[in-house]
């Protein structure tokens, strides 16, 4: 089971889920059908009823069965497909209304009925859908605000006194009269079924030592959604609650952490950022279903996610498959060396701290516009990607230049090292500056690739940095630490996942396994929040964040291999 104020009760493929969290940070007394196109925006609110009014009940919630409890009393929710759900009640009745009132003709749902086949019908102005109940048993008690329009109230009620089954479905303009071929048992059953199968492929390892294995699976599960809109492929989103997006870096520890057991889902959620890939070559900042944002971008990880990626697939891509990557990959690449070098400068740079993913990190705090070692390392890494690439096309002249352009950035990289950290360069004025942000640091993951005492000095700073639960983005006893600060202090999946790799890489073994044994602790003490306060282990933010399920089924199958001996 899993609460349903930090996991919504949705299906793979679903746009919509069903939770009580109805905006950032928000949450309302009552369950709502909370829809994630166009964005996030609670439909329609779902009150359980006694005696005409509401209920207070127990809620509860597994991958195929949604519970409201009050005794022996309850109502039941079963997703039938990724489109409609199913409910039930038994001596509890239901008030299904719009979520807010809406202000004019032209906002919130509008309620009608379908003289065709007697459903109700609200047809939503923010996601552009509509949601049509069919009632299966039972009779509606109540029905208000047919065909009202500005701020009438809108419900629909169904008995506490008689047992009633419904259908609620999310659709564009028209299709078939809903007809019930299945119980809603089986209807459960096949939903259950449906994620047994997910979880036995992504993660097979699972034993007692991995006890949080199916919860992280079932928040990807659960969070991806069908093609629509901008979105071509199927996608696993941030989140089903506000984080409703694909960032073009998140995707990439999905796609990992899915390729063993979902090798095309897989490769899909690695591509879909480059499917919106600009003239330029930039990947988006980020994508959803009705917009995609270029005013950012994100750091280019891309070379190191596609080594991973290709290392966990259960098949050999073909040549017309490595060719599609590899021109993807080059525009990435050429990119921050053609947009983002000043003229004369070796290494690339961040315009905003965002570029880097590490939104507010104190790195950025004397400038925003900076070379730093993290965006160095990352590119190095791209560009022994793309070498590799060129060289299983029959490129040798590409993989050359890949390779010299690798070497040209790395020794510039070192030009920043102190002594114990890399310094940030500001892009403009050269004047370099330090902090004690994590940040510093990621140039880690470039693992073997570095000078050993540059290696063993970053490895010593991770220490510095490592809390009972992991890595702080910012040390505890900064000035600048800030508990809920973001990138100024708490623990993050992605950092973690790629410091226990470079660590690992680099032969600093027994750090790199203290790294991935407290993050794998934390996510199951604490669940897979968007990032976790890195003194008592809470999560913050977001409470169902995909990455942080990936990171956790990528550092728990790796360690189950080890201890396999694999």
């Amino acid at each position: 089971m899993f609460s349903l104020r930090e996991i919504p009760f949705s299906y793979r493929g679903s746009w919509f889920g069903l939770s009580p969290v109805v905006a950032e940070q928000t949450y309302a007394d009552d369950v709502h059908l909370v829809s994630h196109q166009t964005r996030m925006h609670p439909v329609l609110c779902l009150t359980p009823l006694a005696g005409g009014v509401r209920a207070l009940t127990e809620v509860t919630a597994t991958p195929a069965r949604l519970s409201w409890t009050r005794g022996t009393e309850r109502i039941e929710a079963a997703y039938a497909s990724s489109d409609t759900v199913r409910l039930r009640g038994s001596g509890l009745g239901l008030r299904i209304g719009t979520a807010a009132p809406a202000l004019t003709p032209f906002a919130g749902s509008y309620l009608y009925r379908d003289p065709i086949d007697g459903a109700h019908v609200f047809t939503c102005y923010e996601t552009g859908r509509r949601y049509r109940l069919t009632v299966l048993t039972g009779t509606l008690t109540e029905v208000a605000g047919v065909q009202a329009l500005g701020a009438a109230d809108r419900h629909l009620t169904l008995p506490d006194g008689e047992p009633w089954e419904i259908a609620i479905e999310e659709y564009r303009t028209a299709r078939a009269p809903y007809i019930a071929d299945d119980t809603f048992e089986t209807v459960t059953t096949a939903a259950g079924a449906a994620f047994t199968t997910f979880v036995d492929a992504i993660a097979p390892w699972r034993d007692d030592h991995t006890p949080a294995a199916e919860l992280a699976a079932y928040v990807l599960w659960s969070a991806t959604v069908d093609p629509a809109g901008f979105v071509g492929r199927p996608a696993v989103l941030m989140s089903k609650h506000w984080m409703d997006k694909v960032w073009s870096w998140d995707h990439c520890f999905n796609a990992i952490a899915l390729a063993a057991g979902e090798p095309e889902l897989a490769l899909g959620q690695f591509l879909l950022p480059f499917d919106h890939q600009d003239p330029a070559g930039a990947l988006p900042d980020s994508i959803t279903h009705s917009e995609v944002l270029h005013n950012f971008v994100k750091p280019p990880i891309h070379g190191w996610a596609l080594q991973h990626l290709r290392a966990r697939l259960p098949r050999d891509l073909d040549q017309q498959e490595l060719a599609d990557l590899y021109e993807r990959l080059t525009r990435w690449t050429e990119f921050w060396l053609t947009h983002r070098r000043v003229p004369g400068h070796p290494l690339p740079h961040y315009q905003h701290g965002n570029d880097s993913g590490w939104d507010n990190a104190t790195t950025f705090d004397t400038a925003r516009v900076v070379e730093t070692a993290d965006l160095a390392g990352f590119l190095t890494l791209q560009l022994d990607c793309l070498a590799g690439l060129a060289t299983e096309l029959g490129r040798p002249d590409d993989a050359r230049h890949w390779t010299a352009t690798g070497a040209e950035i790395s020794a510039a990289m070192l030009e920043l090292w102190d002594g114990t950290r890399f310094l940030a360069r500001n892009a403009e004025t050269g004047e370099t500056g330090t902090s004690s942000s994590l940040l510093d640091l990621m140039a880690v993951t470039v693992g073997a690739g570095l000078p050993a005492h540059v290696s063993a000095a970053l490895a010593e700073g991770v220490t510095t940095h490592l809390t009972a639960y992991g890595p702080a983005t910012e040390p505890t006893d900064s000035p600048r630490y800030a508990p809920d600060g973001y990138w100024r202090g708490p623990i993050w999946a992605p950092s973690t996942v790629l410091i226990e790799d470079g660590l690992r890489r680099a032969g600093h073994t027994a750090l790199a396994d203290e790294v991935s044994r407290r993050f794998r602790a934390l996510c199951e003490k604490s669940g897979f929040a968007e990032n976790f306060d890195a003194e008592t282990g809470a999560g913050l933010r977001d409470r169902a964040y995909t990455w942080t399920a990936s990171g956790y089924l990528i550092l728990a199958a790796a360690h189950a291999h080890r201890q396999a001996g694999k």
